[in-house]
């Protein structure tokens, strides 16, 4: 049989037909298995964390095959209890495959001690820049009579007096001494002192 018998023949199209199904459904079953070995499509939403201790995210995120890794611990928030995560990446919602790490920072078990900076005779404005700087809130303030206005003259905590090198939690609030600028410098004078005129009259008078 010549081949453009064989190329017009039944025969060729049968065996022609039974090759496409076979590959056909090789290729079916390739993307049947990369699908489950990739789990292609099929997308997790990462929880929100937040608020949670490590040990139960832990939990909640083993149920669902995906890792906890801890960054790192950071200074206390109030508004989040103590060792609880506080920031989390990937963000709530966000959709990932299954086995990825979600990142997670921790709160820390409380506020930790800052080391009172010297602000006597600091003006106000000054003061309260440090006083931020170091996570220290202002207090109460109270003006006393003082040439200078605004300057520092006491720190205080709790009715206490403060003075440089102590040592205050973070986001204590520091009680502020100031001046009044109200008192100026006032010359003494003697009652028994005598005019220079006075003084050269009696002199002629004797």
């Amino acid at each position: 049989m010549s081949w453009k018998k064989f190329l017009t023949s039944f025969t060729f199209f049968k065996h022609l037909a039974l090759a496409l199904i076979i590959i056909i459904v090789f290729v079916v079953l390739v993307m049947q298995w990369l699908g489950y070995a990739t789990n292609h499509g099929e997308e997790i939403p990462v929880p929100n964390l937040g608020k949670m201790s490590v040990e139960k995210a832990e939990e909640k995120l083993n149920d669902i095959d995906l890792e906890i890794h801890l960054l790192d611990t950071v200074d206390f928030r109030a508004d989040f209890p103590p060792y609880s995560i506080v920031e989390q990446d990937p963000l709530p919602g966000v959709t990932v495959k299954d086995g990825r790490k979600v990142y997670v920072k921790v709160n820390s078990g409380g506020y930790s001690q800052v080391t009172v900076p010297d602000l006597i005779q600091k003006t106000y404005r000054q003061s309260l820049s440090t006083l931020r700087a170091l996570g220290l809130d202002e207090g109460n303030i109270k003006y006393v009579p003082y040439m200078a206005k605004d300057v520092v003259l006491e720190m205080k905590q709790n009715g206490k007096p403060l003075k440089a090198g102590d040592k205050v939690l973070k986001a204590s609030k520091i009680d502020l001494v100031l001046g009044d600028g109200k008192t100026g410098y006032v010359e003494e004078t003697t009652t028994d002192s005598i005019p220079a005129k006075e003084q050269t009259t009696e002199s002629n008078a004797e």
